[in-house]
């Protein structure tokens, strides 16, 4: 089952809950791990919020007398024009973890804020964070029955529901609201623009894999990507990696093998399997592919610029009597050990092995990936769905519905749906991050527009601005700055043509 449901821990932006590089790891966002990695990214008091608590409804869909939860929600009106002047609401969508640390690593949202006159707010997502059903997140994570209402659906109505109620606290109703998202948080940006059309007038979605569903996209295409960033910056790193699993598994068949192993890699504790060293090098493979930006960055770990040219450098600079396991490990180093300041390395720090992507991708998130032998660097491997049913049966007990997504939100066809129905959606995408393959990568019509740039990284776009940014990121952040200042003036004309009284200095 190790080869089956090894698929990539993928966000997002993504969460500080810890996770685990277990073989039945489930496809998921970038995920944060207390234990290795720095909780905000860059200088948080640099970004200045009020903390506050919404009452959210458990059930959206139902009228059955359930609790109500409190949904964290970070707001800040510094520079809002106010609700006379028509000020827009900026609504980044929530992902699959704390959301602070989404806020603080959008950069780009608070620093064209005093452009807009915008106000911000980040609602968090339910189960996530501070914003657990059932009063903790123990008793919301207890069972199936209390996970239930952990779904997107449930997630863009609180969404809609929080935003329409504070706009009416605001008297805003007419302020345009404008949603923000990447990864996870993109999908859910497209979605509800696409859903609640008369709540949002527009949505930027970064590294949005909306279409990683069912047959939509070749299952390899993850892994593919991953494997050409390597392969295009060494062959023979590409080739170190590829022969790599072989010899991982050859050592651990050995007397004292899984020692060794841990020895060479050096592990805090012995490991178990030969699985658990293969799914933490995935992890951090398929990482340094989503976060191969072009200057040093500490979004999931602290990095240098370009970390893939590095590795590759420390694999291929290694001595000429170092075995390909010491090469491996030289060259992931600069993902799990950049700053030198690790002394082991800790393979699960998720005792419990439970978190709320595993029940999400276990229910409706079902993302079908493998692993091709022709052009992929990692083991070659096909999507198993019965393996994958029987995981989430035996974690959850619950049967996952791959189809539901598409059904409920589409996905199959998608340029001739959108040009009937969709309107205002940027989806900005990287062609180095491996879930670019599983975003819209062209324009499917003039107001739905895809901004696609060949060496950017997952959600590059959304992170603060830097001095190193090259002049491609700085058009392709402007593109988006124009188009969306496209979405508010035609949405303020068409105000003022029916309430005269409106017009302001707009």
């Amino acid at each position: 089952m190790a080869s089956d449901l090894r698929l990539v821990l993928i966000i997002s932006f993504v969460s500080v809950l810890v996770f685990s590089t277990s073989s039945s790891s489930l496809p998921r966002f970038p995920r944060q791990n207390r234990a290795r990695i720095q909780l905000f990214g860059g200088d948080r008091n640099s970004y200045q919020y009020q903390t506050k608590y919404f009452s959210q409804q458990l059930d959206h869909f139902s009228f059955a007398d359930l609790p109500k939860f409190s949904q964290r929600y970070l707001i800040n009106s510094d520079h809002w024009s106010g609700a006379s002047e028509l000020g827009p609401i900026f609504l980044y969508c929530g992902n699959e973890g704390d959301i602070e640390w989404f806020a603080t690593n959008s950069g780009f949202i608070w620093e064209i804020a005093p452009k807009f006159g915008a106000l911000l707010v980040f609602p968090e997502h339910r189960y996530y964070g501070e914003s657990m059903p059932y009063g903790s997140r123990d008793e919301a994570y207890k069972n199936a029955t209390t996970l239930s209402y952990l779904t997107t659906e449930q997630a863009l109505a609180d969404f809609a529901v929080f935003v329409t109620d504070l706009k009416r606290n605001l008297s805003a109703e007419a302020s345009p609201v404008v949603l923000f998202g990447g990864s996870y948080g993109g999908m859910l940006a497209a979605w509800m623009r696409l859903k609640y059309p008369h709540i949002a007038i527009g949505a930027l979605a970064s590294s949005a894999p909306i279409l990683q569903f069912e047959d939509i996209v070749p299952p390899q295409t993850f892994y593919d990507i991953v494997s050409n960033d390597f392969k295009r910056e060494s062959s023979s790193c590409f080739n170190t990696i590829k022969n790599s699993w072989d010899a991982i598994i050859a050592e651990g068949q050995k007397e004292n093998g899984l020692q060794q192993l841990s020895k060479t890699f050096h592990f805090c504790r012995a490991l178990n399997s030969t699985d658990d060293l293969s799914d933490w090098l995935d992890s951090a493979y398929s990482y340094l592919a989503m976060v191969d930006y072009p200057y040093p960055a500490d979004f999931m770990m602290p990095l240098p610029g370009h970390p893939i040219k590095e590795v590759c450098r420390k694999i291929d600079g290694a001595s000429s009597d170092a075995s390909i396991l010491e090469r491996i490990y030289a060259g992931v180093s600069v993902y799990y050990n950049y700053t030198g300041k690790v002394g082991c390395f800790e393979l699960d720090d998720d005792p419990h092995g439970l978190d709320g992507w595993n029940w999400q991708a276990c229910t409706e998130m079902v993302m079908p990936m493998s692993s091709s032998q022709e052009n992929s660097m990692f083991t070659a491997y096909d999507f198993n769905y019965s393996s994958y049913k029987e995981y989430c049966w035996n974690t959850f007990g619950v049967i996952p519905r791959p189809r539901w997504v598409t059904t409920e939100l589409g996905g199959h066809d998608i340029e001739t749906a959108l040009k009937s129905f969709g309107s205002n959606i940027i989806f900005s995408n990287g062609l180095l991050d491996p879930w670019s393959g599983g975003s819209v990568l062209k324009n499917l019509s003039s107001t739905i527009v895809a901004l696609v740039t060949e060496e950017g990284g997952h959600h590059l776009d959304l992170r603060p601005s830097t001095p190193e940014d090259p002049k491609w990121l700085v058009e392709q952040r402007e593109a988006e700055i124009g188009l969306i200042q496209g979405w508010i003036r035609t949405y303020r004309l068409e105000k003022e043509a029916q309430f005269p009284l409106l017009k302001r200095s707009w």
